[in-house]
């Protein structure tokens, strides 16, 4: 809106330095995608009447799955460069003409309603940024590795995002960089600078940390672990019988059989059993008293609603989920070829990496109704952890 205040979240880059297999703005800390925290908290501040978030082409379902649900404009694609893809943001939201903008990078997920404000207090006045005093003394070195200089870190800040100007003046200098043929600038900040625009710091917050190398996951996951000192386990049971059908659904994945399993919902019995362990956990019933079969509701309702309801349980609590074991018995179907891609459901669904699912299989050597090729059972085992002192 005209006068308004908006964010422009980047998230167009690859992440090349933190591993994994996803862009690192795809990968779950604290419950959720990185990206998703990192836009959340401006969606959710009062201040900021719109988001912008600028994303990279191919990630564009992993976008919209990352973020159902958040109100925000329709993402734009970024450039080759981080100001490219800033200068992408501003310009998808030049009709509306806000007063402010705030810039902030996707890899910053912990920046705090309180700094967002800061924010846009300091950046009424041109162009502000937060910055962290140093603590370290900071050497100057040539090429050799020889020291040049010792600097005076009282006058030195390592800046942050968000960082905000006003809209009309940071698009302009954007825009004059681009028909310089200028793409070297790291920050706003300084592209700022180059065009002649003061610029001032305001105090950033050492939370506000950015995830940028695997040590720095390693760091966030090590912290939030320890912080959950209440380890809890807890097994779940299920059984189905087969009926008439051409496929089964095991562990959220639909796999083609000569029968199918009976059930109300879609009768996925590792599902089930997994639901059961982490309510089993939570001390929070089991899944019948949460969906209940007597409940036209959830005739034919695929399993991983289920396991959602019951993670987001967990989530509710401030727990996180740690590891889940399904162990699948059966005479048929044959598991093995399917494991993985069940492992990677649940993974999916849980919010956690598929190290932490495992999935076995067995036969019932032939005994009983499973022997007997009447039905399939599932045993789970899932381990969760509270916060200290959690109900």
């Amino acid at each position: 809106m005209p006068g308004g205040i908006a964010a422009v979240v980047v998230a167009a880059g690859r992440g090349v330095r933190a591993a994994g297999i996803v862009p690192k703005q795809y990968r779950f800390v604290r419950g959720a995608p990185v990206i998703r925290h990192a836009l959340s908290v401006f969606v959710d501040h009062p201040e900021i009447d719109f988001v912008q978030p600028v994303i990279h082409r191919d990630d564009a379902a992993a976008f919209a799955e990352a973020t159902a649900g958040l109100k925000l404009r329709p993402a734009v694609f970024g450039g080759a460069t981080r100001q490219n893809s800033v200068r992408s943001g501003l310009e998808a939201i030049e009709k509306e003409q806000p007063r402010i903008v705030l810039v902030h990078d996707a890899a910053r997920p912990f920046t705090s309603p309180a700094l967002i404000s800061d924010a846009i207090a300091a950046g009424a006045g041109g162009a502000a940024i937060p910055g962290l005093a140093l603590t370290d003394t900071i050497k100057e070195v040539d090429a050799a590795g020889r020291i040049v200089d010792t600097l005076d870190r009282g006058r030195l800040r390592a800046v942050q995002t968000p960082q905000a100007f006003l809209y009309d003046r940071l698009l302009a200098a954007h825009r004059r960089a681009f028909t310089a043929g200028r793409d070297d600038f790291t920050d706003d900040a300084a592209l700022a600078e180059w065009a002649g625009i003061a610029v001032t710091v305001f105090a950033g917050e050492a939370g506000n940390m950015k995830l940028t190398t695997e040590e720095d996951f390693a760091r966030v996951m090590a912290a939030d672990w320890a912080a959950l000192a209440d380890v809890r386990t807890a097994t779940g049971y299920d059984v189905h019988a087969f009926a008439d059908g051409d496929h089964v659904w095991l562990g959220g994945v639909r796999i083609p059989h000569t029968r199918a399993l009976s059930g109300h919902s879609d009768a996925d019995v590792a599902l089930h059993a997994v639901v059961d362990a982490i309510l089993g956990a939570l001390a929070d019933g089991d899944i019948g008293a949460h969906f209940p079969p007597t409940d036209p509701q959830w005739r034919g309702a695929p399993s991983v609603k289920f396991l959602a309801f019951a993670v987001e349980r967990v989530r509710q609590r401030g727990g996180r989920i740690a590891h889940l074991d399904i162990t699948i018995v059966c005479e048929e179907p044959r598991i093995g070829s399917h494991r993985d891609a069940m492992r990677s459901r649940i993974a999916e669904i849980v919010g956690i990496g598929i190290d932490r699912v495992a999935v076995k299989a067995t036969t019932n050597e032939k005994l009983g109704f499973i022997g007997r090729h009447e039905g399939i059972a599932a045993l789970a085992t899932a381990t969760i952890r509270l916060p200290a002192g959690a109900p």
